[in-house]
């Protein structure tokens, strides 16, 4: 009966009627007995999905762990590893020659067209001839007039030589004698320089390439009057064959060429464009600066390029590419493979096709396809070139190369299916 009244709601109670303290006591207790009862099933709902997660928790991990990583490969192979000295250069002419007027004179006569190629000997101008011609003349009559009178004073003093052993005349006589022959001697050696002088005027006249090479634009017209004075000369000759490149390198990398220099080498030197993609020409190192610029460490170094086609052309930038060495039978991985961290220099290393490993090397000189290994791997060990970033030592892996020879591919070249993928995606869209 109480548990009834219990239950009894105000509401349905006549109007003025009124409940119990009983009645009300007995409300409140219930209303505090459901709010428990909802309190613990909520901390028993939260408990047990807390305890659900931590027993998912460890497992997902686990499941990821189980998942191969697609990764692509390539084997160490032996071969041979050049080592080669990077540096930048520019092209300079064995020689740059301005050709100027060794006379003042009208120029009469160009001989050559702008950007010719000429050889030495090759006529260049002519000045005009005529006051020289005039000079020589002149040169040469003043000559015969001093040998002429050298003559007399010789035949002269062979009478006067004559008459002093009949004691006819003084020996003084006979001695001024002899110092006019003397004389009229420097007179006539004198006479004789003018026309020499004269003569090489007139060869002057005529105006020839001093050097093999190309002829650049004319800096004076015909009919100007030309001087010695003219600071710019009448045209500049640059020899472009052969050619040759002076480029640096560091006083560190120095030793090493010398010895090889030392020991008779002959380095190949090859030059590249400025994009230092392209190649240009190929020659040999000609020669080693004598002392190290002390203001950049570096020691200029001078390499020859017979220049056949005129690639290399004067004050051009090119990068240049000294072959110092070959390693021969030596271990190469490709660049790609070659990983650095906290183990050092480090590559992933496939075993049995199914996980890799961290695998420690010690690298030697490298280039820009491969790396040489010193130590640490063997001749056909499967490395990886692409996909190592989400790797770590002992993960399992797919190896998803295109065929059996992807593997035996240079280093970090795809295979050609591989490449032309975008474009057959592209010609889809």
């Amino acid at each position: 009966m109480d548990e009834q009244v219990g239950r009894i709601s105000p509401d349905i109670l006549p109007p003025g009627s009124k409940i119990g303290p009983g009645l009300q006591r007995h409300s409140a207790f219930s209303r505090l007995l459901r709010l428990v009862t909802t309190l613990l099933v909520l901390a028993l709902l939260v408990g047990g999905g807390f305890v659900l997660w931590q027993h998912i928790k460890p497992a997902a991990p686990s499941r990821m762990r189980e998942v191969p990583q697609a990764v692509r490969t390539a084997p160490t192979v032996t071969g041979d590893m050049p080592i080669i000295l990077n540096a930048l250069g520019t092209v300079t002419p064995l020689a740059t020659v301005t050709v100027h007027t060794q006379i003042s004179g009208q120029l009469q006569q160009i001989g050559f067209t702008e950007g010719q190629m000429v050889k030495k000997g090759d006529f260049l101008a002519q000045v005009d001839p005529r006051p020289y011609q005039v000079a020589l003349e002149q040169a040469q009559g003043q000559l015969a007039h001093d040998q002429g009178l050298l003559a007399q004073a010789k035949s002269d003093l062979l009478r006067y030589q004559t008459l002093t052993k009949q004691d006819s005349i003084s020996r003084q006589q006979v001695d001024d004698q002899v110092f006019l022959v003397q004389q009229y001697q420097g007179t006539v050696a004198a006479d004789q320089g003018t026309v020499d002088s004269a003569k090489l005027n007139l060869t002057y006249c005529h105006i020839i390439a001093p050097v093999d090479g190309r002829v650049g634009l004319r800096q004076v017209d015909q009919g100007n009057y030309v001087q010695l004075s003219d600071a710019n000369g009448i045209v500049v000759i640059t020899q472009l064959q052969p050619m040759s490149v002076i480029f640096t390198l560091s006083e560190d990398q120095v030793p090493q060429v010398m010895k090889r220099i030392s020991g008779g080498a002959t380095l190949p030197v090859t030059a590249y464009d400025r994009s230092n993609i392209n190649e240009l020409a190929t020659g040999t190192l000609l020669t080693v600066d004598n002392q190290v610029d002390t203001t950049t460490g570096t020691v200029k170094l001078r390499a020859s390029f017979p220049n056949p086609d005129q690639s290399l052309f004067p004050s051009q930038f090119v990068n240049a590419r000294l072959l110092v060495d070959t390693i021969h039978d030596t271990l190469l991985v490709p660049n790609a493979a070659v990983q650095r961290g906290a183990p050092g220099t480090y590559v992933y290393l496939v075993e049995n096709n199914a996980s890799v490993k961290v695998q420690p090397i010690k690298i030697g000189p490298s280039d820009a396809t491969n790396t040489s290994v010193v130590s640490g791997l063997k001749a056909g060990d499967q490395v990886v070139i692409d996909g190592a970033d989400r790797l770590r030592d002992g993960a399992r892996v797919n190896v998803t190369n295109a065929n059996k020879d992807a593997t035996s591919a240079p280093s970090g070249e795809q295979p050609q299916r591989r490449r032309r993928r975008p474009a057959q995606n592209d010609e889809s869209k």
